[in-house]
């Protein structure tokens, strides 16, 4: 039996490339697609895909949040998240996601088919772009290869936001505007997301940002809230 496959990326003439390629192969079929995270991650739960071939960069909930809230529900799934030209952080921080491959927009047809293949086998697929910046950070001391802390893998969709949102400075009011949410709601998901953390000041919660690979231009200042 080919193995089911869910592609999310939110440009459709991707998605539908992306499609004739892989049913090209007779050992994959694709049972749907997704324009961002949050539907990744509703389609995961309903349907269990087999494989995800998820770009990193996506709007709302991006594909490194949407592989830790999907491996929460769906442990069986595998996935693989398609990078552009992301920051080497980004990148770092895209494997401790609990993803079990990153290969570059950059790479061949037979190297996509080929991280499919061995991801599907029960492997971990790296791209030889990737895979060499991540031993040079390894050997620099830059990048630890443990996986997310379990608390923060253990965060809601929602409160992943907040997370980065905060750790990155941003007020309560200016999460607010930026997510579309009310005052009170964004201060609610902070309170409830620090208490998962086990954190009571935002200079601790930036620390576990940085550690995690979650932080972009986080500061240890507390935001005026």
């Amino acid at each position: 039996m080919p193995f089911s496959v869910l592609l999310v990326d939110d440009h459709r003439i991707v998605r539908e490339a992306l499609r004739v390629l892989i049913e090209r192969s007779e050992d994959f079929r694709v049972i749907g697609e997704a324009g961002d995270g949050s539907e990744a991650v509703r389609f995961a739960k309903r349907h269990r895909p087999e494989l995800v071939l998820m770009d990193l960069d996506l709007p709302e909930l991006s594909g490194m949040e949407a592989t830790i809230e999907i491996l929460r529900h769906c442990p069986e799934s595998k996935v693989i998240l398609l990078a552009g030209t992301e920051a080497e952080s980004s990148l770092l921080a895209a494997l401790r996601s609990g993803a079990r491959g990153v290969i570059l927009k950059s790479a061949s047809a037979e190297d996509l088919l080929e991280a499919l293949r061995t991801v599907a086998a029960g492997g971990s697929y790296t791209c030889p772009q990737v895979a060499s910046r991540l031993r040079a950070s390894i050997q620099n001391g830059q990048w630890d290869p443990k996986p997310l802390p379990v608390a923060v893998a253990a965060l809601g969709p929602r409160e992943l936001q907040v997370f980065r949102m905060v750790a990155a400075g941003k007020t309560s009011k200016e999460i607010a505007v930026l997510l579309d949410l009310g005052l009170h709601t964004v201060r609610s998901y902070r309170k409830a997301m620090m208490k998962k953390l086990g954190v009571t000041n935002v200079a601790e919660l930036t620390r576990l940002a940085v550690s995690a690979g979650l932080a972009h231009g986080a500061s240890e200042g507390e935001p005026v809230l």
